[in-house]
């Protein structure tokens, strides 16, 4: 039907858009810019001529981590053991 249904508050309306401009042309790719966590779920394409043929794909968005924190425990002379610690959330 030439038109891309984002479901109700999912916040796609301005990121979703065909690949080519004319999807009846045998290419109804989409491009999701700006990849969210909450982008994550299951997606659907339904291509319907004389039937209908429906492919669902899930996507999963992982969050980027962030810059982890080290900091080194023990002594800081030759010979001696020491700890090095990071954390990232």
């Amino acid at each position: 039907d030439h038109h891309v249904n984002y479901g109700s508050g999912s916040g796609l309306q301005n990121r979703v858009a065909f690949v080519q401009n004319d999807p009846s042309q045998y290419d109804a790719s989409i491009r999701l810019a700006d990849l969210q966590v909450s982008d994550t779920g299951t997606y659907q394409c339904r291509v319907k001529k004389n039937t209908v043929a429906v492919h669902e794909v899930i996507v999963t968005v992982q969050e980027k981590p962030a810059t982890p924190q080290c900091w080194t425990e023990g002594e800081l002379t030759e010979g001696s053991s020491i700890l090095l610690r990071c954390y990232s959330r």
